[in-house]
């Protein structure tokens, strides 16, 4: 029996009433209440028969005693089922209300965040309710029936029909299903081995789990591998359709249900006590952290690095390194075997922010404890919700011997196959053969074309400020004097100081230029004493630095201790690689070009950015004179024809 068309054919009978893009409200919480009937099905009597018996016991004490009644994480403990339901159509909608409360709190959960309760009212107000729900209960999804793994592809199929009818952004809740296929190939690539024999025991987190793909997709590759593997998965979501529908999706696949867990994962991480062997995850692109910044600032301030936040913050307009750093959280100790995470990130995190910086400190942290183990950059076009370049960034704490202190970069930029048709953003789509190459370039760990192989020293730098000495000529011009009374501390003057002060200026005259600082303000001194003029230390300030002009023949201006004085305005930075000397570098860069520089040390700061596409460019010459001439010639000549044609 083909399930996943038998409820889709319930579905499109709800046409009329229900709109498309609502059908995935009916049919996936209808899916998981007849799962579940099922499941519960075989212990029925005897959960019934201990809800009669522990009436007196605690309310926390009768749902552990019901749960191992019922032999599952979860229970029901009305006595209806979906087949005593059907049976009495006129008090279905009572008693489906009195069934739904009958689940252990862990399941109500599910309904609730689905808004079951709305959806069923509608379909009773449509005199929908009796068809459908009869129609659910002829299905057979009992386990002997349809195990944990078939009823969990049944579910993804149903939730991608959803999305797919659905009006929304698929986006926001739906990774593609071939860009899941290769973080999860690239997860395990290293460990098949390891993953592959008997009595293995791993888990799995995404800290942004939507509707489950993620997680879904590495259970069926692992179970592939190994279908007697002690798989436990993990995951947190803050929107409540998504998450009802990954922790419905994990109760039908025999999870364990308080796995899912509902919140913000930057604010409440519902796992902070817990460590995972594996991590995927796909954080929202450029969406701001406004919301969260309190909480995260206060982690970071409070904690450093015992908290999730030690290395810093990135700008508050996109907190997707808040995600890569609290995935980083989540690593087990190298000691305890260690964990290897996988994240999809836009361009930005690859170089955003100048050294001393949130994002570079990030970056730095990163690469200081080698925790960067390959970054792999996408076709553009592959996201259902924006064009922007991707990259797959694969973290882990427990590097072959031969990648340490390595980084390895991958361009799959141009591996894709066109879609026949777009759906939204999306144009491009990664095949079997793409991705296969990929995970196979990243397997090889080989610099060529396509993969290069660098030390993690290779991406870090020092950003050295370079200072060049203030020289400066004063002359009294029109221009100049204009300049002085447009600045703030002049414009404060009251009128007859102000007076005052021009007259200073004029008396200096148009033709005297200084070229030392000390005998300018010596004979400016002289010239406001003639006009009855004080000059505090700020006034005497403003018009120094208003009349004054950059002019390398002056000398240059030197503080109280007689150190050269920088020159704001010429002012420079520059980027010194990780492995070069500051001042060999500074004599062989700066100096043969400003002779009088020299380094702010004071002001040194260190950073680390990863330029992927310069890593990967490749010069294309231009046409030759030749080539673009000949081509000018053979248009001309079919303009010369189709001439001759009409002149006919």
């Amino acid at each position: 029996m083909n399930h996943v068309a038998f409820i889709w054919n319930i579905a499109e009978s709800l046409r009329g009433p229900f709109k498309p893009s609502e059908y995935g409200s009916v049919v996936l919480p209808f899916t998981v209440l007849r799962r579940l009937d099922a499941v519960l099905a075989d212990t029925k009597a005897a959960v019934l028969q201990t809800a009669k018996a522990i009436g007196a016991l605690p309310e926390m004490l009768q749902a552990v005693t019901l749960s191992e009644a019922a032999g599952h994480e979860f229970y029901n403990s009305s006595p209806f089922d979906l087949g005593k339901l059907v049976a009495d159509p006129q008090d279905l909608r009572a008693n489906l209300a009195s069934y739904l409360a009958g689940f252990s709190p862990n399941v109500r959960d599910i309904f609730e965040r689905f808004e079951f309760d709305k959806t069923l009212n509608k379909l009773s107000e449509k005199n929908k309710l009796f068809a459908v729900t009869e129609k659910f209960a002829q299905a057979d999804f009992h386990p002997r029936t349809v195990s944990n793994i078939e009823m969990g592809l049944v579910f993804e199929e149903l939730i991608r029909f959803a999305n797919e009818k659905s009006n929304e952004t698929a986006g926001d809740h739906y990774t593609p299903r071939e860009v899941i296929a290769l973080m999860v190939q690239l997860l395990f690539a290293l460990d098949d081995d390891a993953l592959s024999k008997s009595g293995v025991v791993r888990s799995i987190y995404d800290p942004t789990a939507g509707t489950g793909g993620m997680l879904s997709v590495a259970e069926e590759y692992l179970r592939r591998m190994n279908p007697a593997i002690q798989l436990s998965l993990y995951g947190q979501d803050y929107n409540d359709a998504s998450y009802a529908i990954c922790k419905a999706d994990m109760v039908i696949k025999g999870q364990d249900v308080d796995n899912i867990a509902l919140g913000d994962t930057l604010t409440e991480d519902a796992f902070d006590d817990k460590k995972f062997d594996y991590g995927l995850s796909n954080p929202p692109f450029g969406v701001d952290w406004k919301d969260q910044r309190a909480a995260v600032d206060d982690e970071h301030t409070k904690l450093g690095f015992n908290g999730r936040f030690g290395p810093g913050t990135p700008a508050v307009s996109d907190g997707a390194m808040l995600f890569l750093m609290h995935l980083v959280s989540k690593m087990r100790k190298p000691e305890d075997g260690g964990s290897r995470m996988a994240i999809v990130l836009n361009g930005s995190p690859l170089f955003s922010g100048g050294a001393g910086g949130g994002e570079s400190n990030i970056r730095k942290w990163l690469l200081d404890n080698d925790l960067v183990e390959a970054i792999i950059g996408l076709p553009k076009d592959m996201f259902y919700n924006t064009g922007i370049s991707t990259y797959i960034w694969i973290l882990t704490n427990r590097k072959e011997s031969g990648r340490k202190g390595r980084l390895q970069l991958i361009d799959g930029r141009e591996m894709f196959t066109k879609l026949r048709k777009g759906l939204g953003s999306k144009r491009n789509e990664l095949s079997l053969r793409n991705i296969e190459t990929i995970v196979g370039l990243y397997a090889g760990f080989e610099s060529g074309d396509h993969s290069k192989v660098f030390r993690n020293e290779d991406f870090l730098y020092r950003t050295i400020t370079v200072e060049r000495p203030l020289q400066l000529n004063w002359r009294a011009t029109s221009e100049r004097i204009d300049a002085v009374f447009q600045a703030k501390a002049v414009r404060k003057l009251n009128e007859t100081d102000a007076e005052a002060l021009r007259a200073v200026l004029n008396r200096l005259g148009t033709e005297t230029v200084w070229k030392n600082r000390n005998e300018f303000q010596k004979d400016l001194k002289i010239a406001a004493k003639a006009e009855g003029l004080a000059l505090p230390a700020p006034l005497l300030k403003t018009v120094t630095t208003e009349l004054g002009e950059q002019d390398d023949t002056a000398e240059t201006c030197v503080d109280a201790k007689g150190n050269p004085e920088p020159d704001v305005s010429l002012r420079d930075a520059e980027n010194v690689p990780w492995d070069q000397d500051v001042d060999a570098y500074f004599a062989r860069e700066v100096l043969p070009y400003a002779p009088h520089a020299w380094i702010d040390h004071a002001k040194t700061k260190e950073g680390a950015e990863i330029p992927f596409t310069r890593h990967f460019y490749r010069y294309i010459p231009p046409r030759s004179l030749e080539d673009i001439d000949r081509d000018l010639d053979e248009v001309m000549n079919e303009l010369r024809a189709m001439l001759v044609e009409v002149e006919r």
